[in-house]
């Protein structure tokens, strides 16, 4: 296979073959063919959004042990890293988004575990939705939802969701292939954009799974794809299969960019660095209050990054941010 025929097939608007994302993948992470891998990708998402970085921000409503069994989460009952439940009031939640907004936030993410209570959910989020700008865009991290609930997140000012089929979903998780797929299926047709992501990549991870998924990802127009990987949560049975580096990261996210369709707009990483969007990410997210790589129960004293800092970040890497809400969950 021949890497100039992949780089002109890209520059010619032409989304790559499974076997084209292997050999991509192949690569080694240090080696120019990888560099001028990232370039390329750099040179399509800087295309498909104009120039402009998107910096999005998360807050949790809730801190639970949890029952989904997802090994790489610090939120997982099975890994016993939090064993007390903690809620956040309307107030307090009005209090995050506000804060997030005034700092320029891109979209506002609200995220709960999977087994907090869906009305209370939507009780908060309305009141969060009334205290935002009319322009705000508001997204929602929740579980697995059937069609009616999915519409009642439309229905309550929500602009999307993020939801993902995570890398071996059913093994490293209680959950299956089946719900997760249906869940996104349930969301476009409730009138939500779906954001996603290739996560949580470990080493284990083969270069086949990781174009199994880009492709999964791809096959359904995401409002933006892209690849975090796996943060180790210490003492828990996965920490021992290791992480892979910031550079082997930043050439799964170069390898998305090239995986999706320019309608795609976003291509994220998480956590948020340099090499990422030097590579092509050109969106990260800040976080307060629960976080399932983190064990500190504020994220902000943890691994949580700030909308200042993402920006930052993205300013040192030469990318422009964007001022307004985002364009990746508006292309209607």
């Amino acid at each position: 296979m021949n890497l100039d025929y992949i780089l002109k097939k890209s520059q010619d608007v032409n989304v790559l073959s499974r076997n084209e994302l292997v050999y991509l993948l192949d690569l080694s992470p240090d080696c120019i063919e990888t560099y001028m891998v990232m370039a390329e990708a750099n040179r399509v998402s800087k295309e498909v959004s104009h120039g402009k970085a998107e910096v999005h921000a998360q807050f949790a409503v809730n801190l639970a042990p949890c029952n989904c069994g997802c090994l790489f989460c610090s939120f997982a009952k099975v890994n016993g890293v939090f064993k007390e439940s903690t809620e956040i009031t309307s107030k307090q939640a009005i209090s995050y988004a506000r804060q997030f907004e005034i700092d320029g936030a891109n979209a506002i993410f609200m995220m709960s575990t999977a087994q907090y209570s869906f009305e209370q959910f939507l009780e908060i989020s309305k009141e969060v939705k009334k205290s935002l700008k009319p322009e705000t865009t508001l997204i929602a991290n929740v579980g697995d939802q059937y069609l009616k609930s999915a519409v009642r997140l439309k229905d309550a000012g929500f602009d999307g969701v993020y939801h993902a089929l995570r890398l071996r979903e059913g093994i490293d998780t209680n959950l299956t292939i089946n719900s997760r797929k249906q869940s996104i299926l349930n969301f476009k047709e409730a009138g939500l954009e779906v954001g996603t992501c290739v996560e949580p990549v470990g080493p284990e991870h083969s270069n086949e799974e990781l174009a199994d998924m880009i492709e999964f990802t791809a096959s359904f127009n995401p409002a933006f794809s892209g690849a975090a990987r796996r943060i180790s949560i210490p003492g828990t049975k996965i920490s021992e299969r290791g992480m892979i580096s910031e550079l082997r990261m930043a050439q799964i996210v170069a390898v998305t960019r090239l995986g999706m369709p320019h309608s795609v707009k976003g291509n994220c990483t998480h956590e948020p660095c340099t090499l990422g969007a030097v590579a092509g990410a050109n969106l990260f997210w800040a976080e307060v209050g629960a976080n399932p790589r983190d064990i500190e129960e504020k994220t902000e004293e943890g691994r949580g990054e700030t909308v200042k800092s993402c920006q930052t970040i993205f300013q040192e890497s030469n990318w422009e941010v964007l001022n307004g809400s985002s364009f990746y969950y508006s292309r209607k």
